[in-house]
């Protein structure tokens, strides 16, 4: 069982249905390498305004060349679940009485790593009787997103380990305008790190190494198919050019160019169709200053203002699963019982009913 702060059960809830009344949440992250909780507040006023209030997080790193190993990242999150989770309410300066609703990242993710993070969050959730709010961890992505840089109605540009996907809001649902066909842009950059003995994640390094090349473009593989993309290919001849004698902060200029331009060209044709006036880039690889440069000459030839994801809160954490809680919880009440929830490893974004928009 975990106690936190010394509690053992609720000694009762604020009025919560009071107008202006703040809600606060729990949101529990551990899809991946990340097992993060935060605090986040929102206002019930007419503009859903939040704030957060607390994000700690434990990171899995393992070996240099080595990738994510969904047992030994459970065996991670396992052992910092209860020290995050304490950390967390006392960086918000919250007591489990103060919080409202727990939510927690109920899928896309590893099996094992989201397991944890369930059974973290039913635990407190079942203990202090507090509504349980499953979310979709893309979706997070999103909402946060949205919520940090104020974009009301983007093309969205979800670029990570687990996702590469072109989506605008319509009708309930995001819909994806364009995708990855075989790895995202979060593997390719972590693959070709690997292969090349750097610790995952990789992308930070590329990033830095691509930025100490005079700019010699080593030809690879350009795969763009209506609007999707393939990145297979790509690995493969930008391993291949490193391996035989190719110098790597080169090879790195051009894998970073070439997989850029492929995600900014089908970016700007999305953003012809729609007709959209604003563009956000969210996701660990919203990060990449060179990915943001180039998106930025797309939107201003499609008249459109560009908007990226604070670094702080790219990659992933325990924020993006609070405030998409927060926004489900307000707007729709839903909560499922502890006895029924579960994990989705598969849970596309695409097929997730948003009742807040």
């Amino acid at each position: 069982m975990i106690r936190v702060n010394g509690k053992q059960k609720q000694n009762g809830t604020r009025d919560k249905d009071n107008k202006g009344a703040a809600l606060l949440c729990l949101g529990i992250e551990s899809t991946a390498h990340t097992f993060g909780c935060s605090v986040v507040e929102m206002y019930q006023d007419s503009e859903r305004k939040g704030k957060v209030l607390s994000d700690i997080r434990g990171i899995y790193k393992p070996p240099e060349g080595s990738g994510i190993h969904p047992r030994e990242a459970s065996r991670h999150h396992a052992e910092v679940c209860s020290s995050v989770l304490a950390q967390s309410l006392k960086e918000a300066g919250r007591r489990m009485d103060d919080i409202d609703i727990i939510g927690y990242s109920a899928g896309p993710g590893l099996g094992p790593c989201l397991r944890v993070g369930a059974v973290v969050a039913r635990t407190v959730s079942g203990f202090y009787e507090k509504p349980l709010v499953p979310v979709n961890h893309a979706l997070g992505h999103i909402e946060l997103g949205t919520m940090l840089t104020g974009a009301s109605d983007p093309l969205v540009l979800l670029v990570s380990g687990g996702h590469t996907m072109i989506l605008a809001f319509a009708q309930h649902r995001w819909r994806v305008f364009g995708e990855t066909l075989d790895i995202t842009i979060g593997q390719l950059l972590d693959q070709f790190g690997r292969a090349m003995g750097f610790a995952s994640p990789c992308g930070g390094r590329i990033e830095n190494l691509a930025g100490q090349s005079d700019g010699r473009y080593t030809q690879l593989p350009y795969v763009v198919k209506g609007n999707d993309v393939s990145f297979s290919g790509l690995l493969t001849a930008a391993i291949r050019a490193a391996s035989s004698g190719e110098k790597l902060v080169d090879v790195c200029y051009s894998l970073q160019e070439t997989s850029f331009a492929m995600l900014a060209e089908t970016v700007e044709r999305a953003l012809s169709f729609t007709s959209k006036k604003e563009m956000m880039i969210v996701g660990g690889v919203a990060a990449n200053k060179r990915l943001a440069s180039m998106l930025d000459i797309a939107c201003t030839r499609q008249d459109a203002k560009l908007y990226v994801c604070p670094i702080g809160f790219a990659g992933d954490n325990g924020a993006q699963i609070a405030w998409t809680a927060l926004l489900d919880y307000a707007a729709t009440k839903k909560q499922i019982d502890v006895e029924k929830s579960s994990v989705h490893q598969s849970w596309r974004l695409d097929v997730v009913d948003v009742g807040w928009r």
